[in-house]
């Protein structure tokens, strides 16, 4: 696993491509691995990726980053599979200790006892598993209407819904959107989308959206409708 050299664009450009599919480095919170990452990188992406971007400031936002959840991993333990951590030389790991003869178990009652009472858990398992895949899942949905304000008349609304669309976590899907003028020449971004209660809700959206503090003054949900 890992990202690259993350104080390259190769590494960045790692990291762009796993977030475009997740808010968070790990789950469904900020923690300890978005701060390992974070504090990996020498400054701020680049605007075109938007998607390290979109969490470099949301991570930023915490001022506290030390009483996030969870706890700090090597670099290399985070990210996609298939790359090493470049960023930090890693020590390699001590060879393992040949195992002491004195120590081998030659009749090995207690390992067969582990195997069977693994197997029968096992079993176990697999019919709960089978029980429960027979009963229908119900996934609650709600569609959200969100009015996303700018600063000022001189904002890049392409740029700006850009930016909005770019937030990606499992339980969202983004719908139509339109402008809408405010008065002074100022227009909002009017988009719709549609939640999984279970895994998103309009407080996490809001703290994302308003990341792109550069773009976004507020953000207000005009409409709530359970589906």
């Amino acid at each position: 696993m890992g990202f690259g050299d993350l104080r390259a664009a190769s590494g960045l450009k790692v990291l762009n491509g796993f977030l475009s599919e997740r808010s968070y480095i790990e789950g469904y919170v900020p923690s300890q691995a978005d701060v390992a990452v974070f504090d990996s990188l020498s400054g701020t992406p680049s605007a075109d990726l938007v998607h390290a971007l979109r969490w470099y400031h949301h991570i930023l936002s915490y001022s506290q980053r030390s009483s996030l959840p969870g706890v700090k991993k090597p670099l290399g333990q985070y990210g996609p599979p298939g790359l090493a951590d470049t960023t930090s030389g890693s020590a390699p790991s001590a060879p393992k200790e040949e195992e002491d003869d004195d120590d081998i178990d030659l009749f090995g009652s207690d390992e067969e006892e582990d195997e069977e009472a693994e197997r029968l858990k096992e079993e176990r398992l697999a019919q709960y598993a089978a029980k429960k895949s027979k009963k229908p899942t119900i996934i609650a949905k709600s569609s959200l209407l969100l009015d996303v304000k700018p600063w000022d008349d001189e904002t890049d609304m392409k740029q700006l819904e850009a930016l909005v669309r770019s937030i990606s976590m499992e339980g969202l899907l983004w719908g139509q959107s339109k402008l809408l003028p405010v008065g002074y020449g100022i227009q909002k971004l009017q988009i719709n989308c549609v939640i999984e209660d279970d895994k998103v809700g309009t407080d996490m959206l809001e703290e994302q959206i308003t990341a792109f503090e550069d773009f976004v003054q507020s953000m207000d949900v005009a409409a709530f409708n359970k589906i």
